[in-house]
């Protein structure tokens, strides 16, 4: 699926099926599309470089779409190696080229290729231009959108906003996925920790009359785009898209799980709020992070394991921590047939979160879920569902 923006900004990026991790650790079980594009002008310029397992395709498309054209730009948008791998064999082909960047991605690329001396170097900070003939790009660095040495750019004449990895999701171009949901597991997941610099970018750019957001993974976004924009102000904020409450449950015989499962009966059935279960064990944990930050309440429901959390909920609090989970309110059910600590331990890391309301009802199961949990139970959903 060709995503050309016109007959001068040509798409020459590719579709990875083959990819099961991204970044080694998100499983994209719909592949991975690395964007990339030539602006054909009076000078040429190719829009970043492409992962080292596609760069024979893609050194196709761009020799196709030059037809023997000189190459006179690379734009560096961003170091990460799913783009940039191919800059040393570009440069081979291509030493005519002038490499355009930020100060940090200069500083950045010697720590990934040995270059020729004499390859020419651009140096570009904030609202810099450069003319190609009736193109302009105009850039806007992007510090820590995710990597320091980010930039974005922005063309004047046919309006199109090359973002980077913002406004990115995880898939191929032909899969069928919204890009809502993909979109949102890669922003928590790739760009999520760093919401302030994120809304900094957001600032900058919104100035300028946008009628198309390239990035380097997903779909071109070419309607609505207020929609798209206004996900990201939300997102980078970490403010809830959602009324309802995530039940995360790491449960080790389906006795915890059981008891997650009555919870989200009486949420749903006496408070009347949407209610998405997640068994921790058996989900993408990349997922779960980003349904955590996508509801405004979470419920965490762990089994002991040798003397503190289940490992899926462990790893789970790890990863939100790390991700910067906030602003949320938060109650805690635990099981433990003769030493219950998963509470404890669920706390403390929980109390290490920024402005995470944690319910002081805490539901300690021993062992099944009976009987005499049942008003413990709504006593738990009760206090969560409070108005603060």
């Amino acid at each position: 699926m060709a995503q050309h923006i016109s007959h001068s900004i040509r798409y020459i990026g590719c579709n990875d099926h083959t990819l099961d991790l991204f970044e080694g650790k998100y499983p994209v079980p719909q592949g991975m599309a690395y964007n990339s594009y030539l602006i054909l002008d009076e000078k040429t310029a190719v829009m970043d470089t492409m992962d080292i397992r596609c760069s024979e395709e893609w050194f196709r498309k761009l020799d196709g779409e030059l037809n023997g054209r000189r190459l006179d730009y690379l734009i560096i948008s961003h170091m990460e190696p799913d783009h940039a791998a191919s800059i040393g064999l570009l440069v081979e082909r291509h030493p005519e080229l002038t490499i355009v960047g930020t100060a940090k991605t200069f500083a950045m690329l010697p720590l990934y290729f040995a270059l020729p001396e004499g390859v020419g170097e651009h140096i570009v900070a904030d609202n810099d231009t450069l003319t190609l003939g009736s193109h302009t790009l105009q850039f806007v660095t992007a510090p820590m959108v995710h990597w320091p040495e980010v930039m974005v750019t922005y063309e004047h004449s046919e309006r199109v906003l090359f973002s980077a990895d913002a406004f990115g999701r995880f898939g191929t171009l032909d899969c069928e996925a919204e890009w809502e949901d993909e979109a949102r597991r890669y922003y928590y997941n790739i760009v999520g920790k760093y919401g302030a610099q994120v809304q900094t970018l957001l600032k900058k750019v919104a100035p300028l009359d946008i009628a198309v957001i390239a990035s380097l993974h997903g779909p071109l976004l070419t309607e609505n785009l207020g929609y798209y924009i206004g996900k990201y102000d939300t997102w980078s904020r970490y403010a809830p898209e959602a009324s309802g409450v995530l039940i995360a449950c790491a449960s080790i015989y389906g006795n915890t799980m059981r008891a997650a499962q009555r919870l989200a009966e009486i949420l749903s059935e006496k408070h009347g709020v949407d209610v998405r279960l997640i068994d921790l064990a058996r989900h993408d944990l990349s997922a779960a992070v980003a349904e955590a930050f996508r509801y405004e309440r979470m419920v965490v429901a762990s089994s002991t394991y040798d003397g503190g959390i289940f490992t899926p909920m462990e790893q789970f609090l790890q990863l939100l921590a790390h991700k910067g989970y906030r602003s949320r309110r938060v109650a805690i059910i635990e099981n433990g047939s003769w030493a219950p600590m998963a509470a404890r331990r669920m706390r403390e890391a929980l109390e290490t979160m920024r402005d995470v309301a944690i319910c002081s009802n805490t539901v300690t199961l021993r062992g099944t879920l009976k009987e005499c949990y049942e008003e413990p139970l709504h006593a738990l959903a009760a206090q969560l569902m409070e108005h603060e």
